[in-house]
């Protein structure tokens, strides 16, 4: 039989407590991803959009950043509809 060393106590106290901590954590990132979205706000209020536009015609570019829908309809230029672009990596 062996003798039991303050050592290798510590380290099971060690190994119990990284174990605990390790569980905490795991269980906090699987509440978080489980979470609920929060709910549309009510229609006419303004929300956050990244969108950018372009005018065919002149070539002039719009960049959008609140609008009272998520997809908002395109503007007009030039009497025409502008095109949306593809947003940059920013």
């Amino acid at each position: 039989m062996t003798a039991v060393t303050l050592g290798s106590v510590i380290w099971f106290a060690f190994g119990v407590l990284l174990m605990y901590v390790l569980w905490r954590v795991g269980i906090t990132m699987l509440r978080a991803v489980t979470m609920a979205t929060p709910a549309p706000p009510p229609p006419g209020e303004m929300r956050k959009v990244n969108m950018r536009f372009r005018c065919d015609v002149c070539g002039v570019e719009l960049k959008l950043t609140m609008a009272p829908d998520e997809d908002p309809p395109p503007p007009k230029h030039c009497l025409e509809d502008m095109i949306i672009v593809a947003p940059t990596f920013e």
